[in-house]
């Protein structure tokens, strides 16, 4: 269904028109869009990026990171240059000016078709990624917290309700019971209703007590109690001494099995699994790339979109050409390899149409 809708959206060449800076950022140019759009001055054109300015200022957004200023060397009939003023414009940026432009021609039409069409794929894309690192981050912490409970076993703990609370107590400021009531969400949910921060919070606490509990020697149960306590107060202090939010003040998410079956119903993360984590631990498939010496960093940018657009169950092998050795890395998450794909990853790393 998602082929056929953008099958049927018009471009008039504003695809085309697309650039990547070197950070993998796509913009428009002002003159550009100034001729997509039909319009013949620069200086009525000048005005309609004025007013959409005032639109993204009036909405709360960056208005400089959308509407980027830069002076550009353009040729001269007689062959000498002159220096201009031009804009490198976000899609957003784009979709205001579109709004703000003359609605009497039909290409303005077309163009506020095309750009709210990809801002709003561009906005989707945003939360797709924020939820597979939600994901991510949440089986980590499953997998560190049933370490930290066989180390904390170990050294004497038997009432795992209090050792697991001393940690919430020391993090949130207050017990596990009261954090998931002022937040209504139902008991045992917390972590699974937390977002990647928050997420990423209470790995650190959880890793972070695994050590501490090992490297002090400690044997009993109040001792590592204590020790969960102090180390989540740590955290707690980290994150106020850094400015950010504390955990107990971050709204509950969407709880993350709902997350991951409608992920799962586009295909983006059908080889994840809360128990396997980024990696299909049963695939037997692999892939390896072959990065040849040279390659640039917007390359390797490229590559790693297009590896990610991909998502499958094949593991990825990249091999790095490195002066006279070579160096081996797989990729914490599998791929869906087909021949369009190869043929893709050959384009990027060896300019082979």
């Amino acid at each position: 269904m998602r082929d056929n809708i953008a099958s049927l959206e018009p471009t008039n060449g504003f695809e085309e028109a697309k650039k990547v800076d070197e950070n993998g950022i796509e913009y428009w140019e002002a003159h550009e869009i100034m001729s997509l759009f039909e319009y013949k001055r620069w200086e009525n054109f000048n005005k309609v990026i004025f007013k959409a300015r005032e639109s993204c200022l009036n909405s709360g957004q960056d208005v400089i990171s959308h509407f980027r200023e830069i002076r550009k060397m353009v040729p001269l009939g007689s062959g000498a240059e002159r220096k201009i003023v031009e804009f490198r414009l976000s899609r957003y940026a784009c979709y205001l000016i579109a709004q703000n432009a003359s609605p009497s021609k039909q290409v303005i039409a077309t163009a506020q078709t095309y750009f709210a069409i990809q801002t709003r794929k561009q906005e989707l894309s945003q939360e797709l990624k924020e939820g597979e690192k939600r994901i991510f981050i949440r089986d980590e912490v499953k997998k560190h917290n049933k370490k930290l409970f066989g180390t904390a076993k170990t050294v004497g703990v038997k009432n795992f309700g209090l050792f697991n609370d001393a940690g919430y107590r020391g993090l949130y400021g207050s017990s596990l019971f009261y954090v998931e009531k002022s937040k209504g969400i139902k008991r045992g949910e917390l972590l699974d209703r937390a977002g990647s921060s928050e997420l990423a919070a209470n790995l650190f606490r959880i890793t972070q007590t695994d050590e501490k509990l090992k490297r002090d020697n400690i044997k009993d149960e109040h001792g590592a109690s204590s020790a969960h306590n102090m180390v989540g107060g740590k955290v707690r202090e980290t994150i106020k001494a850094i400015g950010g939010v504390t955990p107990e003040k971050l709204l509950p998410e969407r709880h993350i099995k709902e997350l991951l079956r409608d992920l799962k119903k586009i295909g983006a993360v059908k080889h994840q699994t809360l128990e396997e984590g980024v990696y299909n631990n049963n695939s037997k498939e692999s892939f390896s790339i072959h990065i040849p010496g040279g390659t640039s960093k917007k390359e390797l940018i490229n590559l790693s979109n297009l590896l990610k657009n991909n998502l499958g169950n094949v593991k990825i092998k990249l091999i790095i050409d490195s002066g006279d050795s070579k160096k081996e890395l797989m990729l914490p998450y599998c791929v869906n390899v087909n021949e369009r794909l190869k043929s893709k990853i050959k384009e990027i790393l060896f300019g082979e149409e």
